[in-house]
């Protein structure tokens, strides 16, 4: 069981990593989006949350009850993807 939840959340974040990658050269390619850098963060911020948990529920599963090491990967990973993303909008 916990190798298949690893495997299926693993597949829920490579989705998650590139959605948010391409909404994020989109959004710095886009006028609508000339605004702070600080505001384009806090959006992407929140559109992560939100394709995080409508991706878990359609796998039903619920956040709330996973594994904290699972969480703990969930973090990890988004601090990374971010890193990324602010090293791509400063260049």
């Amino acid at each position: 069981m916990r190798l298949s939840i690893d495997k299926t959340i693993n597949n829920i974040l490579d989705k998650l990593d590139d959605s948010i990658f391409e909404l994020a050269k989109g959004a710095s390619e886009s006028l609508e989006f000339q605004i702070e850098s600080n505001g384009v963060k806090i959006f992407l911020l929140n559109q992560y949350d939100i394709r995080l948990q409508n991706l878990l529920k359609s796998q039903d599963i619920d956040i709330h009850h996973l594994e904290s090491g699972i969480k703990n990967k969930i973090i990890q990973r988004k601090q990374k993807l971010f890193e990324e993303i602010t090293t791509l909008s400063q260049n």
